[in-house]
């Protein structure tokens, strides 16, 4: 029984800590170790890791108990909302919050005063985004300005000052467009979430511009922060930009069939398929500064990365083809028994949203 009991609450831990967003914050401080000169550092590495993992685990905490009765609309049924499926109770999910804080804001101060720093700018911008009075996270694109700061800048800026201590131009316009670049991927979540968002009052970008002009925002963003990566790549070289163009073309054209009338299933593959082209590009800069600094040949170079862009493509077809693996329940059949004439309107109020804006 006791077993029992500690598996449950280790998978528990696992769900909050999302794995597929743990993904990308590994990546982006393995790119601040890249960009520092540092790419073959383990060590440090895992030190970067934990702070920043800490970090994650005490955001979704607070944004799960803060946004309770939205995921409820949203995502009943979802494994990945303990709250939701009361697998976890608002007590558990507090005090995992305050030692994931206590962990993250203490071990970044082990590597510096400036991880230090800015775990703890961090820690405050999360705070400001989730809990009232202040809450981002209703404020539309001021939400979608401010999660990067969290998301990007945070990992990639607490490896890259843990590394060396001076932050050169280059780095900074490097961090800029990852930043502008994320803000173009997530634009998307909120699709998911549109429903509950209308209901709640959440203005959301989504909410208050509708679809196409939250598709052309997302655009904007992948393509300045397309260029702005390769122009701040040192060595960057034929391989390297055309496979980041030809993986920008391919999310144009995802954006461009999202920006229509689409159903939800079929909203849903396209949003990970987009979401699985992002990562790839993340991992052929990485690899590319990681073999640059290495000083692999040229023959060995190239194969690597046409192997990562085949393997990145295949995934975002599998993706667009068949959508997420662990699909979200939209509707339980509980529920869907017992809905209200309200909820279908409800519904139908959300779509009208996102087809036209408010």
């Amino acid at each position: 029984m006791l077993d029992r009991q500690i598996t449950d609450r280790i998978r528990v831990l696992v769900v909050l800590s999302r794995p597929a967003v743990a993904v990308l914050f590994a990546l982006y401080v393995a790119l601040g170790l890249a960009q520092a000169g540092h790419a073959e550092d383990r060590l440090l590495l895992a030190g970067c890791l934990i702070p920043v993992m800490a970090f994650l685990l005490c955001s979704v905490c607070v944004n799960d108990l803060s946004d309770r009765a939205i995921d409820q609309v949203n995502l009943p049924g979802d494994r990945n909302r303990p709250l939701v499926t009361a697998a976890a109770g608002s007590r558990e999910l507090v005090v995992t919050a305050v030692v994931s804080a206590t962990v993250a804001l203490g071990s970044a101060f082990v590597l510096g005063p400036r991880p230090g720093l800015l775990m703890l700018a961090a820690l405050a911008v999360s705070a400001g985004y989730s809990l009232r009075p202040i809450r981002l996270a209703d404020r539309g694109a001021v939400a979608a300005l401010a999660l990067p700061a969290c998301y990007v800048a945070l990992p990639y800026l607490l490896a890259l000052t843990a590394a060396r201590s001076a932050v050169h131009p280059r780095d900074l316009l490097m961090l800029f467009g990852l930043y502008t670049g994320f803000i173009g991927r997530i634009l998307l979540k909120d699709f998911r979430d549109v429903r509950g968002d209308a209901l709640f009052g959440k203005r959301t970008f989504l909410v208050r511009h509708g679809r196409r002009a939250t598709c052309l925002f997302s655009a904007c963003g992948w393509t300045i922060g397309t260029c702005v990566i390769l122009a701040a790549t040192p060595r960057r070289t034929p391989a390297l930009v055309c496979s980041y163009l030809l993986c920008l073309a391919l999310a144009l054209v995802i954006l461009r069939i999202l920006a229509g009338e689409v159903g939800h299933r079929r909203e849903e593959a396209l949003i990970t398929g987009a979401a699985a082209i992002g990562r790839g590009m993340l991992i052929l800069q990485l690899a590319h500064l990681a073999m640059s600094q290495a000083g692999w040949g040229a023959l060995a170079y190239s194969t690597v990365m046409g192997a990562l862009l085949a393997l990145t493509l295949v995934q975002a077809a599998g993706m667009l083809r068949h959508g997420p693996t662990t699909g979200l329940t939209i509707a339980s059949l509980r529920e869907g028994a017992t809905a209200s004439p309200g909820g279908v309107a409800s519904d139908r109020r959300a779509s009208h949203i996102v087809r036209r804006g408010t």
